[in-house]
């Protein structure tokens, strides 16, 4: 069967202006609790994009583990290739692509390195093995072998195999500050529902629909 017949009609529901929160966070906490609740896997996965110097975008999933009024948090090592890109070009977007539910979110914004002392306070929060694992990937670093990587974590097993594993100085959380919000549900006949909030000079957030 051909890709190009693949096709289905989004039918969970529209989306009508009255219906959103003035808030764009307040609507993106009601759309997640929502996914929580109708037992989508990975509920917090999101889209990360980015841009090289040279102007090559390029994307990859990680789970959201924080957002509030500030902005949308995500935790990396800062030698990886999101990071160092965002280290030249802090433009960024987030796309939640909650698919099951005929829904998508998409966040534009600046990203910047939270505190220390924020990422430790998650950092701690981590099972042991993971956070031995921050220590042992030199993330987006070419490597030999699986098997190189397994030594590294066997080896900082052993380095730090009593007491508490130390926040790696090259790892933490970036946030995400969004000045424009895209909410999108699926319509029938492609004619989808989008709304985009947008943040004025201000701090003011202004509402409008977009054509599908």
């Amino acid at each position: 069967m051909s890709i190009e017949n693949f096709r289905r009609e989004y039918t969970a529901g529209g989306l009508k202006r009255e219906d959103l929160k003035a808030d764009p966070l307040a609507q993106f906490r009601l759309w997640l609790d929502q996914t929580i609740a109708s037992g989508l896997g990975d509920p917090t996965a999101m889209v990360v994009g980015t841009v090289s110097p040279d102007g090559q975008p390029s994307q990859r999933i990680v789970l959201l583990k924080h957002y509030d009024d500030t902005g949308f948090i995500f935790y990396t090592n800062y030698g990886s290739r999101k990071a160092q890109e965002i280290e030249g070009n802090d433009r960024v977007s987030l796309l939640f692509p909650w698919n099951a539910l005929d829904r998508q979110v998409k966040v534009c914004g600046r990203a910047e390195k939270i505190s220390a002392a924020e990422s430790l306070r998650y950092f701690l929060s981590r099972p042991r093995d993971s956070q031995l694992a921050a220590w042992a990937s030199d993330q987006s670093r070419k490597i030999s072998s699986r098997d190189f990587l397994m030594t590294q974590l066997a080896h900082m097993k052993e380095k730090y195999a009593e007491g508490e594993v130390p926040l790696p100085d090259f790892w933490g959380g970036i946030r995400v500050i969004p000045h424009e919000i895209e909410f999108w549900q699926g319509g029938e006949h492609r004619l989808h529902d989008r709304f985009v909030y947008e943040l004025d000079d201000g701090g003011k957030w202004s509402i409008h629909r977009l054509a599908p």
